[in-house]
């Protein structure tokens, strides 16, 4: 992005929010604060499954209700924190774009768990209001204090939700691994804050980029590093492997439409800092493509649906890291909410099939949407949708992010095309496996894996179909935002110039991914078992930072051991010797003295006994000789 769309970007983030007044913003701060509140309460009293379903659902609906309000008032609400500091939060452009879209979502995603969740309701709606609450706050976010808190909370309640069904030990493992990976990765955030004060920009997202260098440069990294985290872009994706584990409510919607595409929108809503840096912007941009190739290929080689579906999720992702990379704030935008919309649709068909069949694995999967053809046609055409084939929704999202592309690198623009393609390979393989299964399939092995995770109930009810019915009406449309004249309005919007899409780019990319489903169709996918095992990030991990930290932390406990401890011990002997002197020392001399003192009073005591007799007449003899003494003594001392 030159210069002059970068000041214009940076003012229509920065100039002050429409004067809608406290209506408006008082609605802007229950957007945040209901869900929050109501979201708690139910997490805390756990109550009846009646009521915490009425209580989830009417909040979801009023928040939905408020975020299109503040899109349209657009409202801002500042309350002071420290100095250049404040809790600010804001509905500009994007923030209008992106919070409807994740507050239908949310409402979709309750409505499916209220049939899908069958233990504690009260925790599980409790928690995933709890999430929307800090999601809203982050879209919101205008400063650095406030998406911190927005952050850190939605941090928390990811791991307490992927690993809901805590009594089951690999779920719990599944999140804690997902939290402490993106918590490594959010420590860039708080380098980030700690540069923009250095740097003397300020706390405020849109001020960033005014930071001095090298501050500004350690702040752009500090921030990329974070959202790559939350993003599961490379090479922090094996988490969202990971977090496949949890309930499928809980994938349709962190793992869609709000966690991962909080890292994207972050990078979106800091895109002028990264084109102050361009050293930053060109590495976001490389690493957002590479992502999407690479992390396309380990979708291609799953088995598992949900593990398909994580896989391109973080690679679908990958375009929005390009977008912002390049400067394409409009087209990664218009990814990001059409993705949400598909990815959304495509988790829910995926627990309502393993609520049906107990299981999530695509041998086992053949001919299911002909069983359920409501799921199976929306889940159809959420594929399609994520294929890129025209005229769905992210055929024109992707071809506006690769046009941008196209004018920074040619070679960006050729890994980006051929990450489209690979898109069209995994969604192919959802349609022909739901339809028909895959060549070379064995009946009988599908059939041995119902009901491995879990007793399928082999229905699929209402609360489980309308969801994606209206999902698909998003996957099949919100392409048109990426589309003139909507596409213009929307960058005018962002303050960017007019993002037009390129006519061949659209029938290039559309023809190559439509060849690849197809293909896909027709030929088995080859399974390279790195590709299954998402590249051997995990291990990686593992042996780069789990087992040096652990070693380092048994030489330290050894060391702890044999010198600490020891000291420690040696200093109680001491302690203890040193207090049987003083005992010894307490019975033999200063007993001994006390003891003598009292012997010596005893007898003093007994002698000033001995005038005490009782006769008077001794009592006088005694005040005559007292008399005589002291006279005698005054006539010698005169």
């Amino acid at each position: 992005m030159n210069t002059l769309a970068t000041t214009a970007f940076s003012t229509a983030l920065s100039t002050p929010a429409s004067t809608a007044g406290a209506p408006a913003a008082a609605a802007l701060l229950v957007l945040v604060l209901l869900p929050a509140v109501v979201g708690a309460t139910l997490a805390w009293t756990r109550p009846g499954r009646r009521s915490a379903n009425t209580a989830s659902l009417a909040t979801a609906a009023i928040a939905l209700g408020l975020s299109v309000w503040a899109a349209v008032a657009r409202p801002a609400v500042s309350v002071p924190f420290m100095a250049d500091a404040d809790f600010g939060m804001r509905v500009d452009g994007l923030a209008a774009l992106v919070a409807p879209v994740v507050s239908a979502v949310t409402l979709l995603v309750l409505i499916f768990a209220v049939g899908d969740i069958k233990e504690s309701q009260g925790r599980f709606h409790g928690l995933m209001l709890l999430f929307a609450s800090s999601v809203s706050l982050t879209v919101t976010a205008t400063t650095l204090p406030i998406l911190l808190m927005a952050w850190e909370v939605m941090g928390a309640t990811s791991y307490a939700l992927i690993g809901f069904r805590w009594q089951e030990q690999h779920r719990m493992s599944a999140g804690l691994t997902a939290f402490l990976t993106t918590r490594a990765g959010d420590l860039g955030l708080y380098l980030a804050a700690g540069a923009a004060l250095a740097g003397g920009s300020g706390l405020a997202l849109s001020d960033l980029s005014a930071a001095d260098d090298p501050w500004r440069q350690v702040a752009a990294a500090g921030i990329v590093v974070a959202a790559l985290g939350k993003a599961a872009q490379l090479p922090f994706s094996f988490w969202l492997s990971r977090a496949m584990a949890g309930p499928s409510a809980v994938s349709a919607l962190l793992h869609s439409a709000a966690m991962v595409a909080m890292g994207g929108y972050l990078l979106l809503r800091v895109q002028p800092l990264l084109a102050t840096t361009p050293g930053v912007a060109t590495a976001t941009a490389w690493l957002g493509v590479a992502s999407a190739v690479v992390l396309g290929v380990v979708a291609l080689a799953q088995t598992d649906l949900k593990q398909l579906l994580a896989a391109s999720t973080a690679a679908q992702l990958g375009f929005v890291v390009l977008a912002a990379g390049v400067g394409a704030v409009a087209g990664g935008a218009a990814h990001l909410v059409a993705h949400a919309a598909t990815k959304a649709l495509l988790f829910l068909a995926a627990g309502a099939w393993l609520t049906a069949l107990g299981t999530k694995r695509l041998e086992a999967l053949a001919g299911v949407a002909g069983r359920w053809p409501v799921v199976g046609w929306s889940a159809t055409l959420g594929a399609v949708a994520l294929a890129g084939i025209p005229p769905l929704s992210l055929w024109a999202t992707k071809d506006a992010v690769l046009a941008a592309a196209a004018e920074h690198s040619v070679w960006l623009y050729a890994a980006g095309l051929a990450a489209s393609v690979i898109s069209g390979g995994y969604a192919g393989r959802i349609v022909v496996v739901i339809w028909r299964g895959e060549r070379g399939a064995d009946p009988a092995g599908s059939a041995a894996h119902l009901d491995e995770e879990e007793p399928g109930t082999r229905v699929v009810g209402w609360w489980q179909q309308a969801p994606t019915l209206v999902l698909a009406v998003g996957a099949v449309g919100l392409g048109v935002l990426a589309l003139p004249p909507l596409a213009a309005r929307l960058a005018s919007d962002l303050g960017q110039p007019d993002e037009q899409v390129s006519a061949a780019g659209l029938v290039v990319g559309g023809a190559l991914s439509l060849a690849a489903l197809l293909a896909v169709m027709r030929w088995p996918v080859p399974r390279p078992g790195w590709a299954l095992d998402w590249l051997g990030l995990e291990r990686a991990a593992h042996a780069t930072l789990v087992q040096p930290t652990m070693r380092l932390a048994a030489v330290l406990a050894r060391f702890d051991d044999a010198v600490f401890d020891r000291a420690v011990e040696r200093i109680a002997h001491a302690t203890m010797a040193a207090g049987a002197w003083s005992a010894r020392f307490d019975l033999r001399r200063v007993d001994a003295a006390v003891e003598a003192v009292a012997a010596r009073t005893r007898a003093l005591g007994r002698v000033a006994r001995r005038p005490q007799t009782g006769q008077l007449h001794q009592y006088y003899l005694q005040s005559v000789a007292v008399l005589a003494v002291g006279l005698v003594l005054l006539l010698t001392v005169r």
